[in-house]
């Protein structure tokens, strides 16, 4: 037995070595084109539809039905007759390719569920555009494979296919905030409640680092986001932050166990795709107006809401506007994607758990320094709700250079995790169970 041994070592050893080698080939690939594709699509929503959209919404309310009814009604058509399945797309679909099809997405359909994400979030859904980025880096991943399995050098098999996939929603999610590590872990952790999928760490890093400097040539590398408080904090902090990971905890249970239950009726529901999804825009579009009619101003619960997160921890505002806010940040979140939305709620969540900590913070704690209870409740809303504390925490540091609250948010993201117990947004995850 122990004469065996050197050689296994010496097998996975050159095992790896090929491995890394074929990685530094593909995956700068993917990277590339991954950054380049969700440059495009950032660039459409952000600078081109979604502000002339914001400022017609906040200039004229009545406008905000008939947009954001069409805006429904004309990504339901586009799913309905544009893909074989309306209800699967995003980051569920990713998940569910990973562990059910060998990480193959069906590729014919991949444009018009961009176009369907883009109708989506521009026309004020809210939702955020990790879905599309997420969702279109892995399509790019699976179509490299495609074309670089045809090189028998490289020797890439189905199983380097679901790697692709995951190297590629990492590199999208890395673009489109801005935030390599977060593109890395959270692509990691996406596919389980548990644990991560550790075989796609090394081509994950590549494609994300190289994706992130692709989109940094176009839109900089500044964070989306950035605090302006002080990062300092005491012993005492650490306690009221565990007990608001603790109350988001159950918060984002009790969101994400509503959302599924809406989403499963919905999908059995027999009528028409497009119906569905022009219903859901209208009551995205009253959620809206609810906000706006009791808090007028620049501040409004829809589109991708990067906006609204510099408002919530740039600017004071009252308690009862921040638990309003995200009471309808998450009521309109539900009628968008509940219906069948093509995006993600990573950003609605992250927004709706910095309103709670604002509010928490000081009406609980009674302190002016906010950022350390908006920055705790960001990443235990993600945490809780995605099944991603470690995401949720790079993803905060990242965005909003909140480096200094590392320690109390993975203080609230750990407890918030754990409190909301098996809930998860994403019915795709799987519990990993590994034979060792």
């Amino acid at each position: 037995m122990s004469r065996s041994l050197p050689l296994v070592r010496e097998d996975l050893s050159s095992t790896y070595e090929r491995n890394l080698h074929r990685w530094l080939i593909v995956a700068p690939i993917v990277g590339i084109t991954a950054g380049l594709g969700i440059t495009v699509v950032a660039t459409v929503l952000l600078r081109y539809i979604w502000p002339g959209v914001l400022a017609l919404y906040l200039a004229h309310h009545w406008i905000i039905i008939p947009g954001l009814t069409i805006g429904g009604i004309v990504t339901g058509l586009l799913m309905q007759f544009g893909t074989p399945d309306p209800n699967l797309h995003s980051t569920e679909e990713v998940i569910e390719m990973y562990h059910e099809n060998d990480g193959k997405i069906d590729l014919r359909s991949t444009p018009v569920k961009l176009i369907a994400a883009i109708t989506t979030v521009g026309s004020g859904g809210s939702a955020a555009l990790e879905g599309p980025a997420i969702y279109g880096g892995a399509a790019i991943g699976t179509w490299v494979w495609s074309r670089l399995s045809k090189i028998s050098a490289l020797g890439l098999t189905p199983r380097h296919r679901r790697i692709l996939l995951l190297c590629g929603a990492a590199a999208g999610m890395s673009a489109v905030f801005r935030a390599p590590l977060t593109g890395i872990v959270f692509a990691l952790e996406m596919p389980y409640k548990d644990d991560m999928a550790h075989e796609a760490l090394v081509p994950s890093l590549i494609a994300s680092v190289v994706s992130y400097m692709t989109l940094g040539v176009f839109f900089g590398s500044e964070p989306l986001f950035a605090f302006a408080a002080s990062s300092s904090y005491t012993p005492k902090d650490l306690v009221w932050c565990a007990l608001l990971g603790m109350v988001i905890g159950l918060i984002a249970m009790t969101f994400v166990i509503t959302f599924r239950r809406l989403r499963r009726s919905i999908i059995q529901c027999p009528v028409p795709h497009w119906i569905k999804m022009g219903i859901g825009g209208l009551g995205t579009a009253l959620c809206g107006l609810a906000f706006l009619h009791f808090y007028p101003g620049l501040l409004i619960p829809l589109g991708p809401n990067y906006e609204a997160v510099r408002l919530i921890i740039g600017q004071n505002h009252s308690t009862p506007e921040l638990l309003f806010f995200t009471l309808m940040k998450l009521a309109a979140t539900a009628c968008t994607l509940g219906v069948g939305g093509v995006s993600a709620m990573f950003v609605p969540l992250f927004l709706s758990g910095g309103s709670l900590g604002a509010a928490f913070g000081q009406s609980v704690v009674h302190t002016q320094a906010l950022g350390l209870y908006e920055a705790v409740g960001m990443t235990s809303f993600i945490s809780a709700a995605y099944k991603a504390p470690l995401a949720a925490v790079v993803f905060m540091a990242e965005t909003t250079g909140g480096h200094g609250f590392l320690i109390p948010a993975l203080v609230g993201a750990a407890i918030a995790y754990v409190i909301s117990g098996d809930a998860s947004v994403s019915p795709a995850q799987h519990v990993h169970s590994r034979v060792e």
